[in-house]
């Protein structure tokens, strides 16, 4: 946090390559360019740069007051995505005698050079402006030093002839550089690659990101590098298989067609009625939800382990598995609040080819999709050391009907009942004591309406089996 005496000195302070003062509080454009070029540190002096909103050039104030709704825009920028590697901020409200200060701090980044929609801002003294390619070259240097994830490590024994320099060209480089700076660049393939963390100059070859992004046999260099489906007829691996699939090559060729599988041969729907004279369409998971899912373990995957990405469809719930637990400053204890990246690189690929947005809002929209859809919260097993899980159960709503019972609430809210009832049954209960929680006053109508069809879905299982009419019957959870 910085504080007032800090501030005073950052005013009057001559190091014009690490502050910025504007009066201005409206150029979105002129922060964000300044932001940039602040992470990007060209100077190498390993310190923090500092925006400073509020103050004139000469250093003093202008009067300004920050209100709450400023404070939100400024810090918006750390994670809107037009930064990107994501820089490392933060914002302080200063108030002084003749007005407040709004400090934006910013770190040195560790994986430069870091580009504001696609064009790499850098500060020589009190100037900002576009690096030039021999500025980019020096900040990738500045990288080679820093950057110790696995994705930014050499391939070795790889060769430009290993990736779809092609795709590279015309498909993924227009959409992650501004067309500006792509029509003047005159740099070799491998130097612009290596701008965008694709290329190792030093050792002249692909990085492992390049490969596993771009590499036309990734699974080759490394092995686990592809998507395992397998669909069993019953709950356990056991079963027959009546589904098997394997889908190899990089993830520009992967992650289109598991979009497709998902709504192909996964998702499944049949209409249900909601009253007398009208029906909805109910699916048994949301298409959005598994695709979200799917697109994170492609981006969170320890790529160094020759375990694939395992999808296991059973008939009572989807099991999707993949190498490396939570990373970073991500912990089980605040997991998913705080998220971290174990492949940066790949990571700003996928967001730039719109596949994910890396506003770690993604496990609270899986959430809501599965709950909207009728599907019980999905469960996360995050306590695993070498791998990371998550399991979903069908909507719950495909249970609504049974013996041709006709469905007169809507489909929605009994959902929204049966989920709670599975979140009670956490612990053993019995009947009374579900419906007394719920609520509810008919035993049989609450046990035909929704105890049942949660045992016939394999949501809820008996305590005795052997005796359902039992006067010592409770209901537990399954994968509780």
């Amino acid at each position: 946090m910085v504080i007032k005496e800090e501030v005073l000195e950052l005013l009057q302070s001559t190091e014009t390559y690490r502050i910025e003062r504007t009066s201005s509080t409206g150029d979105m454009d002129k922060f964000q360019e300044a932001i940039c070029a602040f992470s990007n540190d060209l100077p190498n002096s390993r310190k923090k740069g500092y925006l400073i909103l509020g103050a004139y050039d000469n250093g003093t104030l202008s009067g300004l007051r920050v209100d709450d709704a400023l404070m939100k825009r400024i810090a918006g920028i750390r994670s809107d995505g037009n930064i990107l590697p994501l820089p490392i901020m933060s914002v302080e409200r200063v108030e002084l005698e003749g007005g407040d200060l709004l400090v934006v701090e910013v770190s040195p980044a560790l994986v430069p050079p870091v580009r504001y929609r696609g064009r790499t801002f850098i500060r020589i003294g009190p100037r900002r402006d576009i690096a030039t390619e021999s500025e980019e070259r020096v900040l990738l240097e500045k990288r080679t030093s820093y950057m110790a994830t696995f994705d930014a490590t050499p391939c070795f024994g790889s060769s430009l002839k290993d990736i779809d320099t092609q795709f590279i060209k015309y498909e993924y480089l227009p959409q992650v550089i501004d067309a500006d700076i792509l029509k003047t660049d005159k740099r070799s393939l491998q130097e612009q690659l290596a701008a965008i963390h694709l290329y190792d100059i030093v050792h002249d070859c692909p990085t492992n990101a390049a490969i596993v992004l771009f590499g036309i046999n990734a699974s080759f260099f490394l092995h686990g590098c592809y998507v395992q489906y397998v669909h069993f007829a019953g709950e356990d691996t056991g079963s027959e298989i009546l589904n098997e699939r394997q889908m190899r090559g990089s993830l520009c060729s992967i992650l289109p067609k598991l979009e497709s599988f998902v709504k192909d041969a996964i998702v499944t729907s049949r209409p249900m009625p909601v009253s007398m004279l009208r029906e909805q369409i109910v699916f048994n998971y949301p298409e959005l939800a598994l695709r979200e899912l799917l697109m994170n373990a492609c981006m969170h995957r320890d790529y160094q382990s020759n375990m694939p990405i395992r999808i296991y469809q059973f008939s009572n719930r989807i099991e999707i598995l993949n190498a490396g637990g939570l990373y970073g400053e991500a912990r089980p204890e605040n997991f998913p609040t705080v998220n971290d990246y174990r492949n940066p690189i790949i990571a700003e690929a996928m967001r730039g080819m719109k596949y994910v947005n890396m506003f770690n809002r993604g496990i609270q929209r899986v959430k809501n999709m599965l709950r909207e859809n009728g599907n019980p919260d999905p469960i996360f097993n995050v306590g695993k050391v070498t791998a990371f899980e998550v399991t979903i159960q069908p909507s719950l709503s495909l249970n609504l009907v049974t013996d041709g019972e006709k469905v007169t609430k809507s489909v929605t809210k009994s959902a929204e009942v049966m989920n709670e009832i599975i979140a009670l049954c956490q612990q053993p209960k019995s009947l009374t004591e579900i419906i007394t929680h719920l609520g509810l006053k008919h035993r049989n109508n609450a046990k035909s309406r929704y105890i049942d069809p949660l045992i016939k879905g394999g949501f809820l299982e008996m305590t005795i089996p052997d005796k359902p009419n039992s006067r010592n019957q409770k209901y537990i959870s399954v994968l509780s």
